[in-house]
C-alpha cells in the first residue's frame, strides 16, 4: 500500500442511507465521512424544502460536526422543452437552500429530449438553458457541476465537453460519474477522463457492470474506478469524493442503498483509495 499523496474530503448522499438527517449524519460520521451531499431530508427533496426546514437542518448538521459538499438537485432532469424560465426559478430555490446549508456546490443536469428528437435536435436548445443557469449561479456566486446522466444531452464525454466549452463558465464544471459513463457503453476513464479533467471539479463515487448496467461497489464493475483514482491524485485533486451507492434502488430522482449497503461501498472505496495514495478526510 502506498504512502498517501492525496487528501480527499469525503462526502455522501445522506438519503442513500435514511430518510432522516440525524441517521445520514451518524452513518456517514462513523464512516469517516467530513461533509455530507444533500438531496433530500425526511423524505422532501431539496427542491421542495421550506426555509424552516433548511434551518432545521442545517442545525442537525452544525450538531454532528458534518457539513455539506454539495446540494444534490434535480434541476435540468426534465424535458427540454420546458421553459428557460422554469428551471431558472427552480435554481433560484436551490440556491437558496445551498446558501442556508453553506455550501457553494449546486448538482444539476442538461435535459431530456422529447420522443422522437435526437440529441442532436435539442442541441442549441440545451445550450441556451445551461447558459441561462450559469448566469444566474455566476450572479449568486455558487458553482454548477453537471452530472453526466443516462438519458439526458451530457450522457456522453464528448457533449459532456460540448455544454463545458459553449457555456464557457467558471460556475459551470463537471461532476464526474463513473457508472452513469458504464451505463451508456462508455469506458470513462479510457474515453473520457482527458478531454473533461480540465473541468471536472467533483467526484461522485459509483462503480457499474457494463452487461447489466447494474450498480456495484467500488472496483467491482467496468467503471475504471482504479484508473480514475490514479490519474485523479497524479494530477492533483483535492477535492470531494462524494458516495453515490446506489446498492438498494434507483429511481427518478436519486437512489437509495440503507446502511449496511452504503457502508460496504464505503469501504470499499476507501480500499481503492489508499491503494493509489489517497487519504480521505
Amino acid at each position: 500500500m502506498t504512502q498517501p499523496s492525496a487528501v480527499w474530503s469525503l462526502s455522501g448522499f445522506g438519503d442513500e442511507v435514511d430518510p432522516d438527517p440525524t441517521i445520514q449524519a451518524a452513518v456517514l460520521l462513523a464512516l469517516g465521512a467530513s461533509h455530507i451531499e444533500v438531496r433530500s431530508a425526511w423524505g422532501t427533496n431539496v427542491s421542495e424544502l421550506a426555509p424552516a426546514d433548511v434551518e432545521r437542518l442545517k442545525a442537525i448538521l452544525d450538531e454532528k460536526g458534518l457539513k455539506v459538499s454539495a446540494v444534490a438537485s434535480p434541476i435540468g432532469k426534465v424535458d427540454v422543452s420546458l421553459p428557460v424560465e422554469h428551471e431558472v426559478e427552480r435554481l433560484r430555490q436551490i440556491i437558496s437552500v445551498a446558501k442556508g446549508l453553506d455550501t457553494t456546490y449546486v448538482r444539476i443536469f442538461s435535459f431530456y429530449r422529447g420522443e422522437g428528437q435526437t440529441q442532436e435536435d435539442i442541441r442549441d436548445a440545451v445550450i441556451e438553458r445551461m447558459a441561462a443557469l450559469a448566469q444566474v449561479a455566476e450572479k449568486e456566486g455558487v458553482v454548477l457541476l453537471h452530472e453526466n446522466e443516462k438519458g439526458i444531452y451530457g450522457d456522453i464525454p464528448e457533449r459532456v465537453l460540448d455544454i463545458m466549452e459553449a457555456v464557457n463558465s467558471r460556475a459551470l464544471r463537471v461532476a464526474w460519474d463513473n457508472a452513469n459513463f458504464v451505463q451508456v457503453g462508455v469506458k470513462p476513464y479510457t474515453q473520457g477522463y482527458a478531454i473533461l479533467r480540465p473541468y471536472l471539479e467533483y467526484f461522485q463515487v459509483k462503480d457499474a457492470l457494463a452487461s447489466t448496467g447494474e450498480v456495484v461497489p467500488s472496483g467491482e464493475g467496468d467503471g475504471e474506478l482504479e484508473e480514475t483514482i490514479a490519474a485523479l491524485a497524479a494530477d492533483g485533486f483535492g477535492g470531494f469524493a462524494s458516495l453515490e451507492p446506489h446498492l438498494a434502488q434507483a429511481h427518478e430522482l436519486g437512489g437509495f442503498s440503507g446502511p449496511v449497503a452504503f457502508g460496504v461501498a464505503a469501504r470499499a472505496f476507501a480500499g481503492l483509495a489508499a491503494k493509489n495514495g489517497v487519504s480521505l478526510a
